[in-house]
């Protein structure tokens, strides 16, 4: 027998508590025995080909039970969701909290689904960030044709006045499982890179005049600003109703130089739709 809870925590999280009935443990045992053993070799033996009966006094029970729970979990993970109906946004954090041989095994699961916007009154927060702006500052269409080249300059300060108004305005609080998430894949990366030029992390943190607890602490607000903007470009592009038509799309591949290019970029209409529809909430930021 399989049970669950849910428990709704903070910033749109939820904490799954499974239990797992040491009967269906036992079920399960011989599946995850028998991938191991399609994979598993031996002195005198081709690999696959090991009797079970040898293959038993040398495959440790722990590694079968990680086995276990690497083949059940995501089907019972994947059933509980789609029952309570919940869209987690990236992977769950799973806790082992109880295996023990006989009794019911008991697993938690903790999920992120999308932060909650509310974006307030950011279009009148907006409006009076601009009113406050030199009138000279603020690029018109049909003004002096010779000032062409400052549109993008003056464009730039009005975009980054919005989005510092909107990161420090607009509420969303971001799931800490989201941020946690990425901090380990930039902190995997880093080491990774600077292995590679033969330094050690510490050296490289000297050389930056940081500590470990430093730089997650700069990397936790980095990640989070990232997060947050982008949440609330996503949700002003559904509020403003911002569309991307397929004219948008057709002319953005019509673009590209050869056949290949364009039907690579085709293959990820999803993705171009998405850059798309950013820069068109960008530009209607610019806009207002």
């Amino acid at each position: 027998m399989i049970k669950h809870t849910v428990k709704k925590l903070p910033s749109n999280t939820f904490e799954i508590i499974i239990e797992i009935s040491w009967d269906e443990i036992e079920k399960e045992y011989k599946t995850a025995f028998d991938l191991i053993l399609a994979e598993f070799s031996f002195e005198g033996f081709r690999k696959g080909k090991v009797p079970s009966q040898i293959a038993q006094k040398h495959i440790p029970k722990d590694q079968v039970y990680s086995q276990l729970i690497r083949t059940l979990l995501p089907r019972i993970y994947e059933e509980i969701i789609k029952k309570e109906g919940l869209k987690p946004i990236v992977s769950p954090k799973i806790d082992l909290v109880k295996a023990k041989e006989k009794e019911t095994w008991q697993i938690k699961a903790t999920l992120a689904e999308k932060p909650t916007v509310d974006l307030g009154e950011y279009r009148k927060k907006l409006l009076d960030i601009k009113a406050g702006m030199k009138k000279d500052d603020i690029w018109v269409p049909g003004k002096d044709e010779a000032k062409k080249e400052d549109q993008a300059a003056k464009n730039d300060k009005i975009l980054s006045a919005a989005l510092s108004l909107i990161l420090k305005e607009v509420k969303c609080e971001i799931p800490l499982l989201l941020i946690e998430s990425e901090l380990n894949r930039k902190l995997t990366a880093l080491i990774d890179d600077v292995q590679k030029i033969g330094l050690t992390v510490d050296n490289y943190l000297q050389s930056k005049g940081l500590t470990m607890d430093k730089l997650k602490e700069q990397y936790t607000k980095e990640i989070t600003d990232m997060y947050k903007l982008e949440f609330i470009l996503l949700e002003i592009a559904d509020k403003e109703q911002i569309k991307v038509e397929q004219a948008d799309l057709d002319k953005l591949f019509g673009a590209l130089k050869t056949e290949k290019e364009q039907q690579a970029a085709k293959a990820n209409s999803y993705f171009y739709a998405s850059v798309l529809r950013k820069q068109k909430t960008l530009d209607f930021l610019i806009s207002l």
